[in-house]
């Protein structure tokens, strides 16, 4: 079994924990507090920005075969995924600019470009994110909301683009061959921030 695959089947009981969590459940059925969703959009916004500098510290550190990988990921998440957020935020009443980041996105920011420092770990720091959203989006798309706001957030991360994404950062994992037992930790830790970031301020 490759190591992504391994941190994956890792993986999948926080996933199944995510998708019990109230915030999580609130968009799957599509009556989630406004207010809740408001602060999440606020939250992960700041979250992403942050996710573009931990791809960019990765793409110093790659092999010429990967750093336009991590470019094209950072472009990405840059210009598509916070322009999602752009443009959900008016519908909730988000203010993107004035924000400041709760202690779950603090701490997971924090966590994340501290592991970037080390290529490999780094990967498997931030593929909780990719995979994770990818994971759930395609579970939440096999019963999408109704309310359009949240069925186009399901979209969004069900989407089979964004899923080739996650799988690129796989396939990244597995090429730099990081020491196993450290990759795991930090996937590890990087799920249970996934978990906590649900747990938004308001």
């Amino acid at each position: 079994m490759s190591l992504s695959a391994h941190l994956e089947e890792l993986g999948r009981p926080l996933v199944e924990e995510q998708l019990k969590h109230p915030t999580v459940a609130g968009i799957a059925r599509g009556d989630l507090d406004e207010a809740v969703f408001r602060s999440w959009l606020e939250q992960d916004y700041l979250f992403l920005l942050d996710y573009v500098r931990v791809f960019s510290r990765l793409a110093w550190q790659a092999s010429d075969a990967h750093l336009g990988d991590l470019v094209d990921l950072a472009h990405s998440t840059f210009h598509e995924e916070l322009s999602l957020h752009r443009s959900l935020s008016d519908g909730f009443g988000a203010d993107l600019d004035g924000a400041r980041k709760g202690p779950a996105c603090a701490a997971y920011t924090e966590f994340l470009l501290e592991r970037a420092s080390s290529y490999g770990e780094g990967l498997a720091a931030l593929y909780p994110c990719m995979w994770g959203y990818s994971t759930l989006g395609a579970r939440l798309a096999e019963n999408p909301p109704a309310e359009p706001r949240y069925r186009r957030w399901v979209e969004t991360y069900s989407d089979p683009d964004f899923a080739a994404l996650a799988r690129r950062i796989g396939q990244m994992i597995d090429e730099a061959d990081p020491d196993r037992a450290a990759a795991e930790r930090a996937f590890l830790e990087g799920m249970r921030h996934e978990v906590a970031f649900w747990d938004v301020p308001l």
